[in-house]
């Protein structure tokens, strides 16, 4: 009987379209709509994944997310480093800067200033030149994205609106009037700001940045050896008045700021509901549709000794088999999308999490869509089908 339940799911080929369309459709929006807003979250703290070296983030107390850099006084970097249990301690500056760049223009980018003995902070995927060019007067590390576009020449300098090409290392740049040469191209994640990352030293950060008595963005520290993160991150607090945070922390902080303080769980969320609510509606009235149309079958097979509870059972394979089907279809062609598009133009990342909401959400829809057929069947009198 099994058999034939799923040949009248298949064998109606109108309805079976409608319902597999529905519960795809619904499964789509929902694991990409998700999926992107988890992307664009990622990037939030996207600096903070690219410096695995620090055990602790120490940043003004009122800082509340990690681009909203408030400056510190240098003198707090000698305070961090007096803590017990500190193994070392560096600064970062971390501003937005507007470059000249070769062709006359003017571009917005993100300044990062490391450390300059350990140079800790500077990306560790390098693909043109090394680290160690930062050591070099003048000298900034770009990222690849920002080469390609933000910071891109053109090809005729004499037609500056016509084809352009990366900008390459040996070329310059000028930083509130002071010249900076392309030493090295990084790859790096990419950023929720969608402006070009420069990465320097903290001494030449500072002077490129405008004049300004605090310049301390934040501080990087490493635990010394057999010292408990958690113990020094509140004796820091404790004994700076600072704002210290591990680094799984300081990215949920800045998430958190995001999703509290602004739009956009909001947007998303709403996308996310229509896409279920779409899936209700035309899933929904599909498989409705089809058990009334199926009934007969249902009657026939109730007249030849199936049981009720048979039927439901056959009702509950048939939404199954539907359910599974769409799933599959709608996080297949979500995955081609966030695989087809390159990741520094769509911010998609799909976590394990998603494909379970998604798979969660299509559940409530088959099991609603099944109950509400049931009813028929479990009214239906095999009479009426041979009446009929």
């Amino acid at each position: 009987m099994r058999t034939i339940a799923i040949k009248m799911l298949f064998g109606d080929t109108a309805k079976f379209y409608g319902i597999l369309l529905g519960l795809s459709f619904a499964t789509l929006l929902i694991a990409q709509q998700a999926s992107i807003f988890v992307g664009l979250m990622s990037r939030t703290y996207a600096l903070i994944e690219e410096t695995p070296q620090a055990d602790l983030w120490v940043t003004d107390p009122t800082m509340q997310f990690v681009d909203d850099t408030k400056p510190m006084q240098v003198t707090a970097l000698q305070r961090v480093r007096s803590v017990d249990g500190v193994g070392w301690a560096v600064p970062l500056f971390k501003g937005l800067l507007v470059a000249k760049l070769p062709s006359g223009s003017r571009q917005i980018c993100d300044v990062v200033g490391v450390d300059d003995a350990s140079l800790i902070g500077v990306p560790a995927r390098m693909i043109k030149g090394d680290v160690s060019v930062l050591r070099k007067p003048d000298t900034i590390i770009i990222e690849t994205r920002g080469a390609r576009s933000r910071l891109a020449q053109p090809i005729n300098p004499a037609d500056p609106s016509g084809p352009k090409r990366p900008i390459e290392i040996g070329e310059e740049l000028e930083l509130n009037e002071r010249r900076a040469v392309i030493g090295g191209i990084a790859e790096t994640k990419p950023t929720f700001q969608n402006v070009p990352t420069i990465y320097t030293t903290y001494s030449r950060a500072i002077g490129f940045a405008p004049a300004n008595r605090r310049t301390l963005s934040m501080i990087l520290v490493k635990a010394a050896p057999g010292v408990s993160v958690t113990e020094l991150r509140d004796r820091i607090a404790r004994e700076t008045d600072l704002a210290v945070y591990t680094p799984h922390d300081f990215a949920w902080t800045t998430i958190t700021y995001w999703m509290t303080q602004t739009g956009i769980p909001i947007n998303f969320g709403i996308a996310i509901v229509l896409g279920f609510l779409v899936g209700v509606a035309i899933a929904g009235q599909m498989f409705y549709n089809f058990t009334l149309d199926n009934l007969k079958y249902f009657g026939a097979m109730k007249a030849m000794g199936a049981t009720t509870g048979r039927l439901l059972g056959l009702v509950a394979l048939q939404g199954a088999v539907a359910g599974v089907l769409g799933l599959g279809l709608g996080l297949g062609v979500t995955s081609i999308v966030g695989l087809a598009i390159p990741g520094d133009k769509l911010a998609f990342k799909m976590t394990w999490h998603i494909p379970v909401i998604a798979a969660a959400a299509v559940i409530f829809i088959v099991v609603a869509s099944s109950l509400f057929s049931m009813r028929r069947v479990v009214q239906l009198d095999p009479s009426e089908v041979f009446q009929g």
